[in-house]
């Protein structure tokens, strides 16, 4: 995939597989919703920024090792796979107020079905759930270092 399909395609998708080196060396696969934001000037983007709980087993890998592969998939039959794998380095931030904005950008982009305009605003009751988890999660920020990308669509039935 190019670079606009590339950005396209994960503006449509919702979940990402994050892995992570575990504690005795194998691999620790975990969906993550996420949202894209804009990379800094002259570095690869879009940039990929999930939240999590600053307990879970990913956070304790990425605090040994800052390195993940980040899968984005889709399709069910063989001719219609498509999908971005990014090897990233991982920033954790642990600002309350940044994880608290972050959180409120995920759960605006998930608040309606797929293929719908995001919502204006979040019900309060969601919102003040968000900002009081804030405080027992992290923000992981995906810098991308390599890309690879594929689409089955593209193969015109040879394989």
């Amino acid at each position: 995939m190019g670079e606009a399909e590339v950005a396209s395609f994960l503006a449509e998708e919702r979940t990402l597989t994050c892995a992570t080196a575990g504690p005795r060396g194998w691999p620790h696969l975990m969906p993550l919703w996420y949202v894209l934001r804009e990379a800094p000037q002259g570095e690869p983007g879009p940039r990929l920024w999930s939240w999590t709980y600053a307990a879970s087993q990913k956070v304790r890998n990425l605090e040994r090792d800052s390195r993940a592969s980040v899968q984005v998939e889709a399709g069910e039959l063989y001719n219609e796979l498509r999908g971005v794998f990014l090897e990233c380095e991982v920033t954790i931030h642990r600002d309350t107020d940044r994880v608290a904005e972050l959180g409120l950008e995920i759960f605006t982009r998930y608040a309606s079905p797929r293929g719908e305009a995001p919502v204006a605003s979040l019900p309060a009751e969601v919102a003040e759930m968000v900002v009081r988890q804030a405080g027992k999660r992290v923000a992981l920020e995906f810098r991308e270092g390599h890309r690879a990308s594929w689409d089955h669509r593209k193969l015109g039935g040879v394989y």
